[in-house]
């Protein structure tokens, strides 16, 4: 097995475990989110954390598959797919890293009507 199948299979399944432990976790996963976690006590009752659990659980799932594909793909077609797998993997999360904390949390913000 070549590195690069490693590398993938290894990130796919690190990536899996992640999304079955905010699975398992449900609401209370919330607190592994990092940004959320420094928050105060008070402050993270505002937000809805299934939900937030539920989005970070999905992308650690898609970022599974992303990984999974790049592995299948750098076994059987060529080692330059896993190179490409990252490339994918690392676009899609650049797409959900933000360092503000209200475009990271807002949408989460519980609604107070």
């Amino acid at each position: 097995m070549d590195k690069e199948v490693f590398a993938c299979a290894v990130s796919c399944l690190l990536f899996f475990l992640a999304a079955l432990i905010f699975t398992a976790l449900k609401g209370k996963a919330a607190i592994l989110i990092s940004g959320f976690n420094t928050l105060p006590k008070q402050e993270r009752a505002l937000y809805d954390q299934e939900r937030m659990s539920q989005d970070q659980r999905n992308a650690f799932f898609l970022w599974s598959v992303i990984m999974g594909i790049g592995a299948l793909l750098s076994y059987f077609v060529s080692k330059y797919m896993a190179i490409a797998a990252f490339g994918v993997w690392f676009l899609v999360f650049l797409k959900d890293v933000h360092l503000d904390e209200e475009k990271a949390f807002g949408k989460y913000r519980k609604s107070t009507s």
